[in-house]
């Protein structure tokens, strides 16, 4: 594959990284449980490595895919990538419309499929230097396909939104064109181009729902065909995806213990997962918190996904990497990761590009009149250099308030979630301005270990004399 759509690919991912939390809030369709944002950027993120081949990167994003988005999604690129050249997209995009639209039992228009449906056409001939223009060509269209999703769905007119799924392979798609041609300064903010469907009425009411969304990996062995036709005894939704030797499978099911004794009576369970939809759809509730000022901080502050979206406050992640899978540091399970630790695996972290930052800041800023950022300490990274850069060149109204709290962890994760429970009881944002330096001021962290297994100097600056690398655990 060429270097320019590995970096294309790479584009588009980020853009939808940066978007995550608007797909989460918008999404009210199959049910209104605010997780598309996650999924897409969970499923997607093996694109970050397409330098290891093609082949195992498709295979990555089939196992990896979570939810109904995640799962169409991952059948879509997977025709995708197996174009090398620019020139070739054409045919490469038809290869993934037809796998997305054969993988879906019930399959509907009115989401992301609607968006896969429309690209080929519009791509037929395209070159292999593409211009700015060649993008406006494809772009443009697809807004309108992803705006038209609110007049095909009664769920998604009654919220006065689009379709989350579409919109975000929209995001990823615009990204990626973009990226094509080297033309990524400057985006239209996905609020300039969909106005006023990306908030959900303040009347809707989504349904609670019940059961589980399970998404696993599956061998069988003999004969698997009648095995297969058999998962759906233990559930509805049911997307099964082939792939060598494994088939990945997505299913709702009420009982998920009783779905997982099932399956596993018909074939080995490599790996399961499961999201909880009661407890999904009770907590999804459109963006109202009534914030003065809108919180943004670094996931450094070891504030949860979960936590934030209670505390309306935005995370900018940087990113795991365990071996072969990166992901942004919220979406990693730390059981996860603790148990490739165990095992010898290789775990690094990195920060986010500076491009996917920049969307970070245009996403909140296009949704919130102002917003405080609580940078996590420049002793650390580099995150207030680049906030500031961006504010000097963008924020000419000066809405993006930018701090660095010298703090990272569990402080910065009390001055933040502080701060942002003042925010909703504030009514002047310079008084909540001043609030965050006030707790940066008084916040301390005292930490209690009852064993310490690890202990190193820090690159940047000489720890206490006698610091060193421990082999052995010591009690504390």
């Amino acid at each position: 594959m060429e270097a320019v759509l590995r970096e294309a690919y790479i584009i588009g991912l980020e853009r939808v990284s940066a978007w995550s939390d608007l797909l989460d809030q918008i999404n009210v369709f199959p049910v209104a449980d605010g997780d598309t944002g996650r999924n897409l950027t969970s499923t997607l993120s093996p694109l970050r490595e397409l330098d290891q081949g093609q082949e195992k990167i498709v295979k990555r994003l089939l196992l990896s895919a979570r939810g109904n988005s995640g799962n169409i999604a991952a059948l879509f690129f997977s025709g995708l990538l197996s174009a090398s050249s620019p020139r070739l997209m054409p045919q490469a995009a038809e290869l993934g419309r037809d796998r997305a639209w054969q993988a879906i039992g019930d399959p509907v228009s009115g989401t992301m499929l609607d968006v896969v449906d429309a690209l080929p056409k519009l791509i037929h001939g395209f070159p292999d230097h593409p211009k700015g223009r060649d993008v406006a060509g494809i772009t443009n269209p697809l807004a309108e396909v992803v705006r038209k999703t609110h007049e095909r769905l009664p769920k998604l007119k009654d919220a006065g939104v689009v379709d989350a799924g579409a919109l975000g392979i929209y995001i990823f798609l615009e990204g990626f064109f973009k990226g094509l041609v080297k033309d990524t300064g400057a985006f239209r903010t996905v609020n300039d181009t969909f106005g006023d469907l990306l908030k959900v009425s303040s009347g809707f009411a989504g349904s609670s729902e019940t059961g589980y969304c399970v998404d696993m990996v599956v061998r069988f062995d003999g004969e698997s065909m009648p095995a297969i036709d058999r998962l759906a005894e233990h559930g509805d939704s049911v997307v099964v995806i082939p792939h060598e030797d494994v088939y990945k499978v997505h299913l709702h099911t009420r009982n998920r213990m009783e779905a997982k004794t099932g399956i596993e009576s018909l074939c080995h369970v490599i790996e399961w997962a499961d999201d909880d939809l009661g407890r999904q759809t009770a907590r999804f509730r459109p963006d109202d918190t009534a914030q003065c000022i809108h919180i943004m901080t670094d996931a450094a502050g070891s504030i949860t996904r979960e936590e934030a979206r209670e505390l309306g406050i935005t995370l900018l992640n940087s990113y795991i990497t365990a071996g072969d899978i990166s992901l942004p540091e919220t979406l990693f399970k730390p059981k996860h990761l603790y148990e490739r630790m165990r095992t010898g695996v290789k775990v690094s972290s990195s920060q986010a590009s500076v491009f996917e930052r920049h969307q970070h800041y245009e996403s909140a800023l296009s949704r919130y009149d102002r917003v405080l950022y609580l940078c996590v300490g420049s002793f650390y990274t580099g995150n207030h250099e680049v906030a500031l850069q961006w504010k000097a060149t963008h924020d000419a109204d000066d809405r993006f308030t930018v701090i660095d709290t010298g703090t990272a962890s569990g402080r910065l994760g009390l001055i933040a979630t502080a701060t942002a429970r003042a925010s909703t009881r504030a009514k002047d944002p310079d008084a909540v301005v001043r609030f965050a330096q006030s707790a940066i001021e008084q916040c301390e962290e005292y930490v209690f270990l009852d064993k310490l297994y690890y202990l190193a100097r820090g690159p940047k600056q000489p720890g206490p004399a006698g610091v060193c690398a421990l082999k052995a655990p010591c009690t504390v």
